[in-house]
C-alpha cells in the first residue's frame, strides 16, 4: 500500500497569514527595512553595477538583477554570516529573507554567482566605504550625529587557514608568491597572501583586522579601517580620528599608548583617555590603576560592538581570499552593525535631538 501526500498550493491570504504570524513574533527585518533609506544608495551602487548605455552590447538575455536587491541580499548576508550559497538558500526557505528582499514567491532569486559577482563588482570599486559613509551622512540627518567622544579599538577577524610549507609561508610573509605557484593557478587562486598570523593572549589567529572608532553615546561605527591581523593597533589611528564628534575624549586601551598618538591627539585639540600603562622596573601607581579602571567602564561600550558582530550576527569569519574581499565583507559587516543599530536606537529614543 503507498500513501500519498497531498500539497496545497499556497494562495494569497495564506501567504499574508503566514507574514502576519512573523510580524507579530517581531520580525526584525521589518524593522531594518523601515528605518533604512534604501533608494538613497541606487545611484551609488549602480555605478559599479551597470555598464555604461554604450558598452552594453547587447539587450538579449536575462536582465540584470535590481541593484538595490543585490545590497539587501549582501545585507542579509552580513546580518547573518551567511556564505553565497547559503544566502540563496536562505531566501528560497524563508519567507522573511524573501519580505524583506520584495520577492513573491513566483519571483526569481539570486542564485549564489550572482551575489559573489556583485560582492566582487562592489569590493573591486571600492564602493562599500563609499556606501558605509552615505549611511553614515545619513545617521547625522536624523539626529544620530557622533556625540560623547570616541572609542578606538580593534577585533581579529579570523579566515580559513592555509596550510603552507615553512618556505611558502616565508615568501608570504616577505610579500612575495611562492616560486611554483604562477604555475599553479587553480592552487593560487585558493590561498590568500594579504592574511597574516597574530598573537593574543597566547593564542594564535590567522586573518584581518577591524579597526573601528565607536562614537560614546549611540555605540555606532563611526570609522574603520581593515588591515591584516599582524598590524599593531596603534598604526591605524590615522585612519579613525575624527573631527566631527561632539566630544573632545578619546578612549582606547595601552595597545594605543605611544608618545606619537598622544602629540597626534594634542595636534587635533582632544583629550586622551587612553589607557595607561607599565613599564619594566616601574608598575603601574594605585591612582593610575584606578583611572584605568574608570576609563574602562567607557572603552567597554566598544566591546559591545564586536559583541554583537561576533554573536547576535552570526560570527566574523570571513570566507573571502584577499585584503580587497575581505575590506568589502568587513565593510558591509560594520554597515549591517549600524543599520541593526538604528533600530534599537529608534526604539530607545524615536525623537532623537
Amino acid at each position: 500500500m503507498t500513501w500519498g501526500v497531498t500539497m496545497a498550493q499556497m494562495g494569497f491570504f495564506d501567504l499574508s497569514d503566514r507574514y502576519a504570524s512573523l510580524d507579530a513574533k517581531k520580525d526584525p527585518l521589518v524593522e531594518i527595512d523601515a528605518v533604512v533609506p534604501w533608494e538613497e544608495f541606487r545611484p551609488t551602487l549602480e555605478r559599479a553595477w551597470r555598464k555604461p548605455e554604450a558598452e552594453r552590447k547587447s539587450r538579449a538575455g536575462r536582465k540584470p538583477m535590481h541593484a538595490v536587491l543585490m545590497f539587501k541580499t549582501l545585507v542579509l548576508g552580513a546580518l547573518y554570516n551567511l556564505s553565497d550559497d547559503q544566502i540563496e538558500y536562505q531566501v528560497r526557505d524563508r519567507l522573511s529573507f524573501m519580505r524583506f528582499l520584495g520577492l513573491g514567491l513566483e519571483d526569481r532569486v539570486p542564485d549564489a554567482k550572482t551575489v559573489w559577482l556583485y560582492r566582487e563588482a562592489l569590493a573591486q570599486a571600492g564602493m562599500v566605504e563609499t556606501l558605509f559613509k552615505k549611511f553614515d551622512g545619513y545617521l547625522a540627518r536624523q539626529g544620530y550625529i557622533a556625540r560623547g567622544g570616541q572609542i578606538l579599538d580593534a577585533s581579529i577577524v579570523p579566515v580559513p587557514r592555509n596550510h603552507n610549507t615553512r618556505d611558502e609561508n616565508a615568501a608570504i610573509k616577505n610579500g612575495e608568491a611562492p616560486e611554483d605557484w604562477a604555475d599553479k593557478p587553480a592552487k593560487r587562486s585558493q590561498k590568500d597572501i594579504d592574511a597574516r598570523w597574530t598573537k593574543k593572549h597566547g593564542k594564535s589567529y590567522y586573518g584581518y583586522k577591524n579597526h573601528v572608532n565607536v562614537d560614546r553615546q549611540h555605540k555606532l561605527v563611526r570609522r574603520y579601517h581593515v588591515s591584516d591581523a599582524a598590524q599593531h593597533d596603534s598604526q591605524a589611528v590615522d585612519h579613525l580620528l575624527m573631527r566631527g564628534n561632539t566630544g573632545s575624549g578619546v578612549w582606547a586601551d595601552a595597545a594605543y599608548r605611544s608618545e606619537e598618538t598622544e602629540a597626534k591627539l594634542r595636534a587635533c585639540k582632544l583629550k586622551s583617555n587612553i589607557h595607561r600603562k607599565g613599564k619594566r622596573g616601574k608598575p603601574l601607581t594605585e591612582q593610575a590603576k584606578g583611572s584605568n579602571r574608570t576609563r574602562s567602564s567607557v572603552r567597554a561600550r566598544v566591546e559591545h560592538v564586536f559583541g554583537a558582530q561576533a554573536n547576535d550576527m552570526g560570527g566574523t569569519l570571513v570566507r573571502t581570499i584577499g585584503l580587497v574581499r575581505a575590506k568589502a565583507k568587513i565593510g558591509m559587516k560594520n554597515l549591517a552593525y549600524n543599520m541593526r543599530r538604528l533600530v534599537q536606537l529608534r526604539r530607545l529614543n524615536p525623537c532623537p535631538a
